[in-house]
């Protein structure tokens, strides 16, 4: 194995750079987490306990958990344009679509941590179909398709989850306007039991 080499000054000062243009960059993607967090909207349900996280000033999220359902208020996903980047040919989750997931996993994680439902939701998740019903409220009605961001989505909740994401088998997808809040509203529950949404 060869020592290793000590990279010159330059190309640290290049990397800083890059570093800050993707931070920057961030915030441009997630303008919606720099405001406070939206109200909850009328067709979202209100019948639950809701945690409202705030341990990441770029992405404000709420999560309600029920014995029957998941229920979250995330910001908007990265659009597909910038979900996946290219690396020596190969097409790899950009670090924006890394940070929301994890994000979003953390979230669920942490409102399953603290729930009294934890343990009936999980039983019903790993033994049954699922459903998931996805509003996406964007600044204007013609900026992003409908279904750019359900698979980024769908991937953080089930691995916060952790169940696969084969397991559901339904996919509820509705396109609103929201110009002052932009973001999503996610509700994921059994097959066999009506969206609340």
């Amino acid at each position: 194995m060869s020592p290793r080499r000590r990279l010159p000054s330059r190309f640290v000062q290049l990397a800083s750079q890059v570093r800050a243009r993707r931070s920057a960059k961030q915030r441009v993607l997630f303008p919606s987490a720099v405001a406070a967090s939206p109200p909850v909207s009328p067709s979202f349900p209100t019948n639950a306990g809701y945690k409202r996280t705030s341990d990441s000033p770029l992405f404000p999220s709420t999560v309600a958990v029920t014995p029957e359902r998941l229920s979250l208020i995330l910001a908007v996903p990265p659009s597909i344009n910038h979900q996946y980047a290219t690396v020596k040919g190969r097409r790899l989750l950009s670090s924006a679509s890394r940070s929301y997931k994890a994000h979003v996993g953390r979230q669920v994680w942490v409102a399953l941590a603290q729930s009294p439902h934890r343990a009936p939701l999980m039983k019903q998740f790993q033994s049954k179909p699922l459903a998931l019903s996805i509003y996406f409220y964007f600044t204007t009605p013609l900026r992003r398709d409908v279904d750019g961001g359900l698979k980024i989505t769908q991937d953080a909740i089930c691995e916060g989850l952790g169940i696969n994401d084969n397991r559901i088998v339904e996919t509820h997808l509705y396109k609103r306007v929201d110009k002052h809040h932009p973001r999503i509203e996610v509700c994921l529950t059994t097959a066999d039991s009506p969206s609340p949404i």
